[in-house]
């Protein structure tokens, strides 16, 4: 029996839309919103008919309807952390992605569209492995102040969905593997797979990790606590530099990999620094995840857009290729590993789970209260 799938992920400036039939792409769109149609909405949620009703027309410019849809699937946030998996959209996560509480962000229009869709056409709707994914081992949530906990924050849907096809291509179960993925785009994310958990990864919210196009990742922090208190220097102003304007934005002025090879090839010298400093920065956090690993990694997953620079993978693979062999799928596979999870639970090859809204983590019961 084959299988008809809405995919979806609304965006800060787009929507994006897909319908596949099992693993063949039907349509898939981009639906863009200006600044200036988006600033007629108060807050988030009342954008919620305005974007549907743009899908809607893209739906009947294809020449499909709800009714014929077998499931829907959505890239959704606002979540409590959440173990990976698939989950059918219940009222508890409506309740907590319409509150804001936990993210103010249009991803938590996601859940909500779709759970508008399915209520329509009386199919089920899904939420696949959502950006609140944590399925970090105990001991990877250890810091070196009390009271800071690290936290998971990746690019988790296009992480697992390139693992799972690795572990294809192997012949195993991703249950079986242990990979090394890095997903590598406008932001970058890191993470150790071991036995279908993601055990440790960096944390692209709260700025740690390797550095990103336009993310600082890890700096010294005294130098960084100092510039804190600098005169006329805001909390915003530091945050910008962590999470908007560090990384390659600062070093060069632009967050474009292929404008900075340009640069390179040029022959601009910093530019050329800076591209193969890019490179090491992240192989240094490989080669700490294949300790996480213990040494045992089936495969080092590069994926994103910058992953297609046959330049890059091989600096990558100049530093790290002796860890594990390195598999590129360049770009991403969001829209497909929404209809691939959607599917899985049709044909009973995955258990749904249900949202249940509790945090995974919310401290550990055995830390004392004082040293």
């Amino acid at each position: 029996m084959s299988y008809k799938i809405f995919t979806l992920s609304p965006g800060s400036t787009s929507t994006k839309c897909a319908v596949f039939e099992d693993d063949r792409l039907i349509f898939k769109e981009n639906i863009s919103h200006s600044g200036e149609e988006l600033a007629q909405f108060p807050t988030v949620n009342s954008q919620l008919p305005y974007r549907m009703d743009l899908i809607m027309d893209k739906m009947r410019e294809h020449g499909l309807s709800l009714n014929e849809m077998d499931a829907f699937a959505a890239y959704s946030g606002g979540l409590e952390s959440t173990p990976g998996g698939v989950f059918p959209v219940n009222e508890k996560m409506l309740e907590d992605a319409a509150s804001g509480r936990i993210a103010d962000h249009p991803a938590t229009l996601g859940a909500q569209i779709i759970g508008a869709f399915a209520d329509a056409s009386g199919v089920p709707a899904f939420v696949i492995n959502p950006p609140d994914v944590d399925e970090l081992d105990d001991i990877a949530r250890i810091s070196g102040i009390k009271g800071i906990y690290r936290e998971s924050h990746v690019h988790v849907l296009n992480q697992k969905e390139v693992a799972m096809r690795m572990a294809q291509e192997l012949g195993k179960s991703y249950k079986d593997c242990r990979f090394i993925v890095c997903h590598v785009g406008g932001g970058l994310s890191i993470a150790a797979h071991k036995d279908g958990r993601m055990v440790d990864a960096n944390d692209v919210v709260n700025g740690e990790g390797p550095m990103a196009p336009n993310r600082s990742g890890y700096v010294p922090l005294l130098p960084l606590v100092k510039k804190c208190f600098e005169p006329g220097c805001s909390y915003g102003d530091i945050r910008g530099m962590v999470a908007k304007t560090g990384g390659l934005k600062s070093l060069t002025g632009t967050d474009s990999m292929r404008e900075i090879k340009s640069r390179r090839d040029s022959g601009d010298k910093w530019a050329a620094f800076v591209y193969d400093a890019f490179a090491y920065n992240l192989a240094k956090f490989i080669g700490s995840y294949a300790c996480v690993l213990e040494g045992r990694v089936d495969a080092i997953i590069m994926t994103g857009g910058v992953s297609n620079d046959e330049d890059f993978i091989e600096n990558i693979r100049k530093y790290a290729g002796w860890i594990a062999p390195i598999k590129v799928y360049g770009g991403d596979f969001e829209m497909e590993a929404l209809a691939a999870g959607a599917i899985r639970v049709l044909r009973g090859e995955e258990n749904p789970q249900e949202y249940t809204g509790v945090p995974v983590f919310s401290g550990f019961d055995f830390e004392p209260e004082t040293v």
